[in-house]
């Protein structure tokens, strides 16, 4: 079922969304070369403790999951896609990251992601994270009243396809309010004009991946968690909470 978030509710999210994106800025500000990842979730803490909120990512555990998340952030590098668990791994030159981050606060959720390169950028993986970056933007503008949810995944998928990139299979965005995931769920690949119609009130996560080899296949990590490429290559995640209003679009976690 599908929740039509008020003007109210919307402005609650906001709040949600504005502690996510404060949470983010300050890990993309405290990565360097030798910054474990585990310190990068520690300032995510840090940011979601002084604004009072909680965190959706950790101790959940969805159906695929061995373990419950035991962290505040998934923090992917170079070939991980998405979920990546934070651990001691420390910062390279030239690496790829991406972080993707939730908030709980006055029981509204917010979800957003950026991927960003540290220490001397390789020109591929600028274009890469510009290229998803772009299919976010491509997807927000079609999150109008009057499209559907096939036109947000077509905007995306061409974005993605036109540039000769992978679209991972089988994971998307989706619909979010007092809980992360919410009905309906945000393909990243589809056909205009197909699927839920869009509503003033809700409220989605649109969130294009990309694989630089161009292949779209995947595979596991032990941890369980972890999704890695199945051919090596880069990957790119950009994400940001979007609510369908009759202005249009409006991106609630920005800071």
């Amino acid at each position: 079922m599908v929740e039509l978030k008020t003007e109210k509710s919307i402005e609650a999210m906001r709040e949600a969304g504005r502690v996510v994106a404060q949470a983010l800025t300050a890990v993309r500000e405290a990565a360097a070369v030798g910054v474990s990842l585990l310190d990068l979730d520690a300032v995510a803490r840090g940011v979601l403790r002084e604004a009072g909120a909680s965190s959706p990512f950790l101790g959940y555990r969805p159906h695929f999951a061995p373990t419950p998340f035991p962290a505040v952030i998934c923090a992917s590098v170079n070939d991980a896609i998405v979920h990546g668990i934070p651990d001691a791994y420390r910062l390279r030159d030239g690496d790829l990251v991406s972080i993707d981050c939730g908030a709980h606060l006055d029981g509204w959720a917010g979800d957003s992601a950026i991927s960003f390169t540290v220490g001397t950028p390789r020109p591929a993986n600028v274009r890469l994270i510009g290229t998803a970056e772009r299919a976010l933007e491509a997807g927000i503008a079609a999150a109008v009243v009057g499209n559907r949810i096939g036109d947000i995944a077509h905007a995306i998928g061409t974005v993605c396809r036109k540039a000769g990139y992978g679209i991972p299979e089988d994971f998307g965005g989706h619909g979010i309010g007092r809980q992360m995931h919410e009905d309906p769920g945000v393909p990243n690949e589809g056909r205009p004009g197909r699927g839920m119609p869009l509503r003033p009130g809700m409220v989605l996560a649109i969130e294009p991946m990309v694989i630089a080899g161009g292949g779209d296949g995947y595979h596991p990590a032990p941890d369980g968690w972890t999704l890695r490429t199945n051919d090596g290559s880069r990957a790119a995640h950009a994400e940001h909470t979007v609510a369908i209003t009759e202005d249009g679009p409006r991106i609630l976690t920005a800071l």
